[in-house]
């Protein structure tokens, strides 16, 4: 394995694909987040449902809809491909994944943006990365049903 090229060895480490996954998932919400807050939810507060709703949780709802679509179809077809549940029970726990994770994004990011006065594209960027890697180890575990341990010496997490 030594021999073996560095992006080859790279691309067959499921981490290392998790986080180009996430990175497609997150370029895509981020994108979204910024023509959304900049160009399209220009207003203060919007009534959504009966409800008041910031301009920065609807962007918010929006992009991370966005990235949570392309972030799961990636995770699904090229980190996790081995597990054996079923689609629709796979889009179900990622979904339910990403509403917790929807909710813990808008807490860090209003308290970037509202206490702290930050930029909110760059909130936004440090409210994800601040959630990260304890995606990874609750998709692989419940969103795709794989354990957390090695099988074989040979196998990559």
């Amino acid at each position: 394995m030594a021999d073996m090229p560095f992006f080859k060895r790279a691309s067959q480490n499921k981490f290392v694909r998790f986080l180009l996954s996430a990175g497609s998932g997150f370029l895509v919400d981020v994108l979204a987040f910024r023509v959304l807050e900049r160009y399209v939810f220009t207003q203060e507060v919007y009534i959504l449902l009966g409800h008041r709703t910031s301009n920065i949780a609807l962007t918010l709802i929006v992009s991370f809809t966005l990235g949570v679509m392309v972030n799961f179809l990636i995770t699904r077809y090229l980190v996790f491909n081995e597990s054996r549940l079923p689609f629709m029970q796979q889009l179900m726990r990622f979904g339910l994944v990403a509403f917790v994770g929807y909710f813990a994004n808008l807490e860090v990011l209003k308290l970037f943006v509202k206490h702290l006065q930050m930029d909110p594209t760059v909130a936004r960027i440090t409210a994800a990365l601040s959630l990260f890697f304890a995606s990874f180890f609750i998709h692989k575990a419940f969103s795709f049903n794989l354990s957390l341990r090695k099988k074989h010496a040979s196998t990559n997490n």
